[in-house]
């Protein structure tokens, strides 16, 4: 039986490089109760950090940079307060504690002329700078850090600061440049050439991510099997809730959003405080999937307590938008434009949303300055997809002033370039613009209405549909709507009140067969017609009989 302690430690680093994570938690663990070395709680952090204890993990990797710098070892007190910034980034999102342990890593070298670890200081500088927004100051710190590696011989802040440099250029516009180190990196990473497997969690979530926020669909999906297969081998529970949530990201908005909800929900299997900085990303998609199918009170509760995070400023806007409050919905995004480069990728969909809160609280100068920006982020990262959101603001303020014929030419490419990036939803939203743009041609409009409205009934999406119909009705058409968006809004009561209507009860055998007045009854039916898009009891009997299966349930197995 082993009783030293430096056996102990040394079995631990044993099971760290086998990937035996309870093995050598429990022995660096044992150690440590007979020797506290700042070697032994570095290892005994690491492998916390992989069973997903992050908490003790981070409180391993504090014990270790106190011992480091009581033995004055300021290289391994550099190591484990940067372990400490890249932590609380990445896993709890807590951008303050990142930044002060970031500073002390650069004040404890500073001490001792770098002590060699000048190039890990600034790529933790280029990995929060470009998760705050500022992808040019990223690239900057990650040049650094390459040109660091490349004195040290350095190879896994090579591939680090190579993956760090390649989202820098991909935030900016320069997805070629910036996708091939990001290929380069990954490759180097999971081919075993890194040293250090925590760097090929840090390589795979850049990779995955960068190219997730660029709508890279094939880049993403490669790249999340190979990092699926390196988890199955090691098990890393932060790269294997980042692979969900990005690939679930790009799932919902390509339109596959049944597949979309099955990633996310399994990135949510990381419990609450393990990877609270994930987690809130999910549930930012999560609730922007619910309300664009008119779950609103869904997505509200799911953003509860998130207030505060800039992943979830899009969907809290869009929630003040839905609920007519655009001034709230601004206001919430321009706290957060303030602190972003207003020419990065991220700072696009922020002015799309400011554009669209600005015009509807009648604030059309601010909505002018807002579109301006946005056409700059276009011009500056030459993204088709920003270019298309620019295209579509700047419609919709000539659709303000009048100019309809401008309007339309920008709606009708916007949702061309929309299409052909494949955001099915991005495109269908352009074509009902479209449709409003060019009422003067009530055919044309009837035509790009329909299109619009076929689309969001195949998403699902509840809220734009309800929009598109309400628009063909105005011009005197009837628009049925598709089974999937009609059973997927209504409620578990007004399922059972077409059931039964389905079954031929009236409306007074339905409120005695469910013990509500027949006014009740009469509420719920009005709701399901105007859902459904259905004309009548007769239609909406019909339609319960085809698609439900007399007990409330729809195709899908709803209640």
């Amino acid at each position: 039986m082993v009783t030293n302690a430096a056996e102990l430690a040394a079995h631990g680093r044993t099971a760290l490089a086998d990937g035996r994570w309870s093995d050598a938690a429990q022995a660096f663990d044992s150690a440590m109760e007979l020797e506290a070395r700042p070697d032994t709680a570095f290892g005994l952090a690491v492998a916390h950090w992989w069973l997903a204890e992050t908490d003790r993990a981070l409180r391993g990797w504090e014990s270790a940079y106190v011992l480091y710098r009581r033995t004055g070892d300021v290289g391994g007190a550099v190591m484990a307060a940067f372990y400490l910034c890249l932590a609380y980034q990445m896993s709890l999102g807590n951008q303050a504690a990142a930044r002060g342990w970031l500073a002390r890593a650069a004040r404890a070298a500073a001490g001792h002329g770098g002590a060699g670890t000048e190039g890990w200081i600034a790529l933790a500088r280029a990995h929060l700078a470009i998760d705050d927004g500022q992808p040019r100051m990223g690239e900057q710190f990650a040049r650094e850090a390459t040109a660091s590696a490349a004195a040290l011989s350095d190879i896994d802040l090579e591939l680090c600061a190579t993956s760090e440099l390649g989202a820098a250029l991909i935030e900016q516009g320069r997805n070629h440049e910036g996708g091939a180190l990001l290929d380069e990196a990954m490759a180097g990473a999971l081919a075993g050439e890194a040293r250090d497997r925590d760097a090929v969690v840090l390589i795979s979530c850049r990779t995955i991510t960068a190219s997730s926020r660029a709508g890279d669909l094939r880049r993403v999906m490669q790249w999340v099997a190979a990092a699926d297969d390196f988890h199955r081998r090691y098990g890393s529970p932060h790269l294997f809730a980042t692979c969900r949530t990005q690939y679930g990201a790009i799932l919902f908005a390509t339109g596959q959003w049944a597949e979309a909800e099955k990633e996310l929900a399994a990135a949510l299997q990381i419990g609450r405080g393990a990877e609270e900085a994930v987690r809130v990303e999910v549930v930012a998609t999560l609730a922007e999937l619910r309300i664009a199918q008119g779950r609103l009170d869904e997505a509200r509760r799911l953003l509860d307590g998130y207030e505060g995070h800039s992943a979830a400023v899009v969907s809290l806007a869009l929630i003040h938008l839905a609920t007519g409050e655009p001034k709230i919905a601004a206001a919430v995004v321009r706290r957060r434009i303030r602190q972003v480069d207003p020419t990065s990728i991220g700072a696009a969909r922020l002015l799309d949303v400011l554009v669209r809160a600005e015009l509807e609280a009648a604030a059309i100068a601010a909505a002018e300055d807002a579109a301006s920006s946005l056409a700059a982020a276009a011009a500056a990262t030459g993204s088709e997809v920003v270019g298309a959101r620019a295209r579509r603001a700047a419609g919709r303020l000539a659709l303000v002033g009048g100019d309809h014929a401008v309007a339309a030419d920008l709606f009708e490419h916007a949702a061309e370039a929309f299409q052909r990036a494949d955001l099915p939803l991005e495109s269908a939203r352009a074509r009902l613009l479209l449709a409003e743009a060019v009422l003067a041609t009530p055919a044309r409009a009837i035509a790009e209405a329909r299109d619009a409205l076929a689309a969001f009934d195949r998403l699902g999406a509840v809220r734009d549909a309800d929009a598109t119909s309400a628009f063909l009705r105005a011009l005197g058409i009837r628009a049925g709507r598709a089974v999937s968006t009609a059973a997927g809004t209504l409620t578990r009561r007004e399922r059972e009140v077409l059931a039964l209507l389905g079954g031929g009860l009236s409306n007074s055998q339905i409120a005695d067969r469910l013990f509500i007045t027949r006014k009740t009854v009469e509420h719920h039916v009005a709701s399901v017609l105007a859902k459904a898009g259905l004309s009548g009891r007769t239609e909406a009997a019909a339609w319960a009989v085809r698609h439900l299966d007399g007990q409330g349930t729809d195709q899908q197995g709803r209640k």
